[in-house]
């Protein structure tokens, strides 16, 4: 029985299958998000605080770090932040933006001889409107793509299925990043 949509509710059986995720209400909402001013709430300040395993982080370098995105688009989705807290590229002192680079291409090469992806997508998000989830804080996303790897779930089903554990993509290319670059 179909309802007609004045008599319809939230929740009421629609035929559409639904993979709840309350617990990325606050990511999307943009509650407990930092601004440019208040570092105290930055998931990349407080990363390179803790160990690697608990903040994700691949590798470490002088202004910048390797870690993996706790949302990931892809298996292996990897982002390269500075340590201090600035949200424009144009806001990167030099030794930032060589180190980002440096590491984007260090980050890549692990990825390419840990999990043997057929391309990358890499990019920034520069602000709010264009996209950057964390828009205080800059940050170089390195996404490695095989093919087929973009089915039909995020277009039919709204779903992205991700084939991996974290701490053990983690784990892999820590130890590739160590054995590579030492």
């Amino acid at each position: 029985m179909k309802l007609d949509s004045a008599e319809s509710h939230p929740g009421d059986p629609d035929g559409f299958q639904r993979l709840w995720t309350p617990h990325r209400a606050a990511y999307v909402s943009g509650h407990e998000k930092p601004t440019n001013e208040d570092s105290s709430k930055c998931p990349f300040c407080k990363a390179p605080d803790g160990n690697d395993d608990d903040g994700l982080i691949i590798a470490r370098g002088r202004t910048c770090f390797a870690l993996l995105n706790l949302y990931p688009y892809n298996s292996g989705h990897v982002l390269v932040c500075t340590y201090r807290h600035v949200s424009l590229y144009p806001d990167l002192t030099d030794e930032e933006r060589t180190e980002m680079g440096e590491m984007t291409a260090r980050a890549m090469k692990v990825l390419d001889a840990a999990m043997h992806p057929q391309g990358f997508n890499l990019g920034m998000n520069q602000g709010a409107v264009a996209g950057a989830g964390i828009a205080a804080h800059i940050h170089q996303h390195i996404v490695p793509r095989w093919g087929g790897d973009a089915n039909f779930f995020p277009i039919i089903a709204q779903v992205k299925a991700v084939p991996a554990i974290l701490g053990e993509t983690r784990d892999q290319l820590a130890s590739m990043w160590e054995e590579l670059y030492g």
